[in-house]
């Protein structure tokens, strides 16, 4: 199913640069859209991830520079059966974490400081749990495709904007394409955010919750993390929409109106999920620290490594 909805995102923004490229320079112009919206898929196919990455500023951590973090990260992947993702942290007071890779072979998970600091061992477990089961299920391909795809959507707004606008002349339909590609732009880019299904985070939150085996420590940390996310600005977000939906919770303020369109469902009726779960399975314990990851992290081994 993820595969086919990837195949659907990259056949609506094929589409979309060579609907546009025709009205701004008729064949010529599709064709030249063509070929960039090749470009771009292919290289959104490779490189999606390590852009996302760059772009919050993650530094990858190891066993020697965040033993206890990585300690973790490595068991929580033993469990779910999956390769050890290389490990990542962002510094960045808001706590958040996402997954990107596209596929388990070549995945990476990454948590703010706001995250490790604020949360209980346990908690962080169930968020990387979470993390996971995003790489487990193949969400994590259509998840950093849509942040790379939105953003070529706004470029090629500004490529009709500067070179649209020559040919409108000669060309009426130009100018409508010019029109068309500043409107459809900014919209395309939050319709590409919404395509990727609600559903997806409660099938991670389940799966995490099954792989960390603690569900109400990853309800805990929902409720904590998304009253933070309100509170903290998370300065890289907000001038990059298009990646929110990679989050375990929405990173933005809602200041703008960017919210209106949040791709998360919302953390009440997650967490309620997940008590269910717990209750279901008898993982309710009551206390979202009393698993095998008990303490706060300055019992342990000071701030994650």
């Amino acid at each position: 199913m993820n595969t086919f909805r990837t195949g659907l995102l990259l056949a609506a923004l094929t589409g979309l640069f060579m609907a546009v490229g025709y009205l701004i320079g008729r064949e010529q112009g599709m064709i030249i859209a063509f070929l960039v919206a090749a470009a771009t898929n292919l290289f959104a196919y490779w490189n999606s991830d390590k852009m996302v990455l760059r772009m919050y500023g993650a530094r990858q951590v190891d066993r020697n520079t965040a033993p206890e973090y990585y300690g973790m990260v490595e068991e929580l992947a033993q469990r779910a059966g999956l390769p050890m993702p290389k490990v990542f942290i962002m510094d960045n007071p808001q706590p958040n974490a996402f997954a990107t890779g596209r596929n388990p072979q070549n995945a990476a998970v990454a948590a703010t400081t706001g995250l490790l600091k604020l949360l209980t061992p346990d908690e962080v477990a169930g968020v990387m749990a979470h993390e996971l089961a995003h790489i487990k299920h193949r969400d994590t391909l259509v998840m950093t495709m849509t942040a790379t795809i939105a953003g070529a959507i706004s470029m090629l707004a500004n490529f009709g904007l500067m070179f649209g606008g020559g040919n409108n002349r000669n060309n009426p339909l130009g100018a409508i394409g010019t029109i068309l590609m500043v409107i459809l732009a900014p919209l395309g880019a939050m319709l590409v955010q919404m395509a990727i299904s609600r559903t997806r985070e409660y099938g991670a939150d389940r799966g995490g919750a099954d792989i960390s085996g603690n569900p109400h420590a990853l309800a805990s940390a929902l409720a904590k993390i998304s009253n933070a996310a309100h509170r903290i600005e998370n300065r890289p977000a907000e001038a990059n929409p298009a990646t929110a939906h990679m989050f375990i919770i929405n990173p933005l303020s809602g200041a703008r109106m960017d919210n209106l369109f949040s791709t998360h469902p919302n953390p009440k009726n997650r967490i309620d999920a997940l008590m269910a779960m717990a209750r279901e399975t008898g993982g309710d314990r009551g206390a979202a620290d009393s698993g095998p990851w008990s303490g706060t992290p300055s019992e342990r081994q000071g701030p994650w490594g």
